[in-house]
């Protein structure tokens, strides 16, 4: 099948939903490319539109020697490698304004993460390179609020952004998801659920994140049944020994049966 690229990528058809996935931070050109060759081979066969997904930096971490990152234009170099060979959207997270320009060389979609999605500066920076700007619900938001941070994007000269519920934070270490938000930000613009940073347990006292990740067919089939326009899962070949979120990311392996059901579900929903 024709891989379709970004341009092409429709978010008014209910046939499929689109795919963001990749691990949470690049950790070298090896593990990057054996994970969106696997993730490409099984969205393909399912028809399931993809964009790779992988952080060039992590900047908000707990603790102070927390994995940050291989260095940032190594990283960015990867990501391009990526979207080249084989052929796919690439996304990445940006921090500071600077960040934005920087990064658009490299990849088709800026993400602003959900602790800085107010910070008006690094939206605007986002928006005025041109990309798909994915815009992440700040835990401490409403989902009527995030249209707020769309119109900083429009207002800037760019129609593309994505909104992407990553869940709402609930006392110090958990986060729900209120379905009720998705129709509300589906009204607003193209609505992504972030699967697995969804059940991220933030705040632990060892520094460390926690997370769910037993739950992490639950709340996909509840995305797909809710009519997201695209989910947000992160995966690793070994998510015990990933340097970032390890704790709720999906193992590699387990990625081609749950979207196979996913995709059924999909189907069936449709019918109604």
């Amino acid at each position: 099948m024709d891989f379709p690229t970004l341009s092409r990528l429709s978010f008014t058809d209910k046939n499929n939903f689109f795919l963001i996935s990749g691990p949470c931070a690049i950790e070298g050109e090896e593990m990057a490319m054996e994970i969106a060759e696997q993730i490409l081979s099984v969205t393909q066969r399912l028809e399931i539109p993809f964009i790779f997904k992988g952080s060039f930096k992590k900047a908000n971490r707990s603790r102070i020697d927390s994995f940050t990152g291989i260095g940032d234009d190594k990283a960015l170099t990867i990501l391009k490698k990526v979207g080249d060979t084989f052929n796919v959207p690439t996304l990445t997270d940006i921090h500071e304004a600077a960040d934005a320009a920087k990064a658009a060389e490299y990849v088709d979609v800026l993400q602003i993460p959900a602790f800085l999605v107010r910070q008006t500066d690094l939206v605007v920076a986002a928006a005025k390179t041109g990309k798909v700007v994915n815009l992440k619900k700040g835990q401490f938001m409403s989902p009527e609020s995030m249209q707020f941070a769309v119109q900083k994007v429009k207002d800037s000269g760019n129609d593309q952004a994505w909104v992407t519920d990553r869940g709402t934070q609930f006392g110090y270490t958990d986060l729900i998801v209120d379905f009720r938000g998705i129709p509300a930000m589906r009204s607003i613009a193209p609505t992504v659920l972030d699967v697995t940073h969804s059940l991220q347990q933030p705040n632990q006292n060892s520094g460390v994140t926690g997370g769910r990740p037993a739950l992490i067919e639950t709340i996909a089939r509840a995305g797909i049944v809710n009519h997201v326009n695209g989910l947000f899962i992160e995966t690793h070949p070994n998510p015990s020994v990933a340097k970032s979120d390890g704790a709720n990311m999906l193992p590699l392996d387990q990625l081609e049966g749950l979207l196979g059901r996913l995709v059924a579900i999909r189907q069936v929903v449709n019918g109604f």
